[in-house]
C-alpha cells in the first residue's frame, strides 16, 4: 500500500469516528474540514514563491507558466497572496475576510492586469487566478509578496502563509528566492522547514539566486558571477540543513526567452550585425543605448523596449548567441531559456517536488490531520494519533527526503564518492531505478544487477566500524533505497 493510499485510510477512519462521536456528529465544520483535508490529496501540488521585497517572485511565476500573468509592477496585486491554478478559461477570483468570493475584471496591457476599482484590498485575503497553462496542471504556484516590506500588514499575508500560527501547513513545497544571505532570511526559512517538513526537517524547500543577471551588473558573464554567489549560499546554508538547493535564475531572461517575438529577433538580429566595437560603445551604458543614434539599425524606442523585455544582460548574449551563429527565433529561445537557468531550476523542480508530490501531499495530509485531530479531540484521538505518528516518522520516503537535507549539514565518515553516490541511490537526481543506479542510457541496461550491487554495498557500509550513529542511519537507508529497487525489478519479472 502507498503512502498516500494509507493516509486516506487513516483519513477514512479518521471521518468515520467523527460521524459517531456525538459532540461532533452534528458539526459541520468539523467535517468539512476532514473533507479539505482529503480533497487537497486529489488536487496538485501547492508549490509557494517566497523571498524579500523586489526579489523577482512575480517574474519567475511568468516565467514558470509561460505567460504574463502575475503582474510585476507594484499595484495592489503585488501586495496580496495570489495563486495560480489551472482552469478551463481566465477567471480570477477575490477570497474576502469574512468568507465573501467576488470575481474581479482583468485586462491585458502586455500581461494580465486586475481591475481593483470596486474592490478594497485590505479587505482581500487573497486572490485566485485560474489559467489555461499546460504548467499548472499538475502544480498550483502560489505568488507572495515580500517578507521585508515596510508594510507591517503586507509581509503578515506571507507569514500567514507560511507559517500559520496553527501549524497546519497551507503548502506542500516553497521556493525560496534570495538576492542576499542575511539573518532574516535564515530565521525565515527555519520557520519555514519546520513547519513544511515537520519537527523532523524540511521535505520540500529550495533556494533561487534570483535576478542573477543583476549579480554581474549585466555583464556578459553574469551568469556565471551568480553561480559563485548560489554556490556561496548553498555553502552557508549547508550548515542549517535548510534546503536541498540554491540555483541562480534570471526569471526575466527567463520570461522573455518563453515569450520571444518575432519582431525582437529581427531587431537584435540587426544590432548583432554591427560593428563590434561601434556596439560595445553604445551599450556601455544604459542611458547611451536607448538615446537616438543614426549610426544605430534600431530605433531609440524598439532599443528601450528591447531593454524593458531582456534587460542589459539579455540583450548582451542574445547578440553573442546570434553572432555565434543562432539564425533563427527558435534556436535563440531556446540557448536564451538554457542560459537563464530556468531550466536547471525546473530539473530541480521536477527531482525534488515533482517526482514526490504525492508523497509531499501526504506528508501536509498528516500533519494537518494530526493537528486537527488534537485540536478536537474524541476518544479515537489517541489510536488515530498513533496511526499518523509512525507513518511520519517511518516511512522511506520522507527519510529519503531529510537525509537529502541533512547531509549537506551534518559530518559523516563518508568520503566524496561515497556521498556523490549515496545522495543519488536517495534519490537526489531523481527518484526513477535509472538515476537511482547512475544507469546511463547508452550503457548496456543492466538494473537488476546494479540494484543488487548497491544494496550489498551499503549493507557492508552500514556495518563499518568506524561510522558515528548519523553515518549509519544514512547508510542504511541507502540500503533500504538499493533494497526497494530490487524488488521492483523481481516484481517486474526482469
Amino acid at each position: 500500500m502507498s503512502t498516500s493510499d494509507q493516509v486516506r485510510a487513516i483519513l477514512g477512519g479518521t471521518v468515520q469516528a467523527y460521524r459517531s462521536d456525538p459532540a461532533y456528529r452534528h458539526r459541520p465544520d468539523v467535517h468539512n474540514e476532514l473533507d479539505r483535508i482529503g480533497w487537497r490529496l486529489n488536487q496538485p501540488m501547492r508549490i509557494a514563491l517566497a523571498g524579500t521585497l523586489k526579489a523577482g517572485k512575480s517574474t519567475l511565476v511568468n516565467a514558470l507558466v509561460g505567460e504574463d500573468i502575475a503582474p510585476t509592477d507594484a499595484t495592489e496585486a503585488t501586495r496580496i497572496v495570489t495563486w495560480f491554478r489551472h482552469g478551463p478559461i481566465p477567471k480570477v477570483t477575490a477570497n474576502h475576510r469574512g468568507g465573501r468570493r467576488s470575481n474581479v475584471p482583468i485586462g491585458r496591457n502586455g500581461g494580465l492586469t486586475f481591475d481593483f476599482a470596486s474592490l478594497d484590498p485590505e479587505d482581500v485575503v487573497d486572490l485566485d487566478v485560474e489559467w489555461p497553462a499546460a504548467e499548472l496542471i499538475d502544480a498550483t504556484i502560489i505568488d507572495t509578496p515580500g517578507t521585508s516590506s515596510l508594510s507591517r500588514d503586507v509581509s503578515q499575508r506571507t507569514l500567514r502563509l507560511l507559517v500559520p500560527d496553527d501549524g497546519v501547513p497551507r503548502v506542500d513545497a516553497v521556493v525560496f528566492l534570495l538576492r542576499t544571505l542575511n539573518a532574516a532570511d535564515i530565521a525565515l526559512l527555519k520557520q519555514i522547514g519546520e513547519l513544511v517538513g515537520g519537527s523532523t526537517g524540511a521535505l520540500g524547500v529550495i533556494g533561487v539566486a534570483s535576478r542573477a543577471d543583476e549579480i554581474g551588473a549585466g555583464r556578459i558573464d553574469a551568469m556565471l558571477s551568480a553561480r559563485d554567489v548560489a554556490k556561496r549560499f548553498t555553502s552557508e546554508m549547508d550548515k542549517t540543513g535548510i534546503c536541498q538547493a540554491v540555483v541562480p535564475v534570471s526569471g526575466l531572461l527567463a520570461l522573455t526567452a518563453r515569450t520571444l517575438r518575432q519582431s525582437e529577433f529581427v531587431a537584435l538580429e540587426k544590432l548583432a550585425g554591427v560593428d563590434a566595437a561601434e556596439l560595445t560603445k553604445a551599450m556601455l551604458s544604459v542611458d547611451r543605448f536607448v538615446r537616438e543614434d543614426d549610426s544605430l539599425p534600431v530605433n531609440a524606442a524598439t532599443r528601450a523596449a528591447l531593454l524593458d523585455r531582456f534587460g542589459m544582460f539579455g540583450i548582451r548574449i542574445s547578440i553573442a548567441v546570434l553572432r555565434a551563429g543562432v539564425s533563427d527565433s527558435v534556436a535563440l529561445a531556446d540557448e536564451l531559456l538554457e542560459r537563464s537557468g530556468l531550466v536547471a531550476l525546473r530539473d530541480v523542480i521536477d527531482q525534488q517536488f515533482a517526482q514526490r508530490s504525492d508523497l509531499l501531499k501526504a506528508h501536509t495530509a498528516l500533519l494537518s490531520l494530526r493537528r486537527f485531530v488534537q485540536s478536537n479531540p474524541i476518544y479515537a484521538s489517541r489510536y488515530i494519533i498513533a496511526d499518523i505518528d509512525p507513518l511520519l516518522a517511518d516511512t522511506h520516503a520522507f527519510e529519503e527526503l531529510r537525509l537529502l537535507s541533512q547531509l549537506r549539514s551534518r559530518e559523516t565518515t563518508l568520503n566524496e564518492d561515497e556521498m556523490v553516490s549515496l545522495r543519488r541511490i536517495i534519490g537526489g537526481s531523481g527518484t526513477d531505478a535509472a538515476s537511482r543506479l547512475g544507469l546511463q542510457p547508452d550503457a548496456p541496461y543492466d538494473g537488476p544487477r546494479a540494484a543488487f550491487a548497491a544494496a550489498q554495498r551499503w549493507r557492508r557500509r552500514a556495518d563499518h566500524p568506524l561510522n558515528d550513529p548519523f553515518t549509519t542511519r544514512a547508510c542504511r537507508a541507502a540500503v533500504r533505497s538499493a533494497e526497494a529497487l530490487v524488488a521492483q525489478y523481481a516484481a517486474q519479472g526482469r
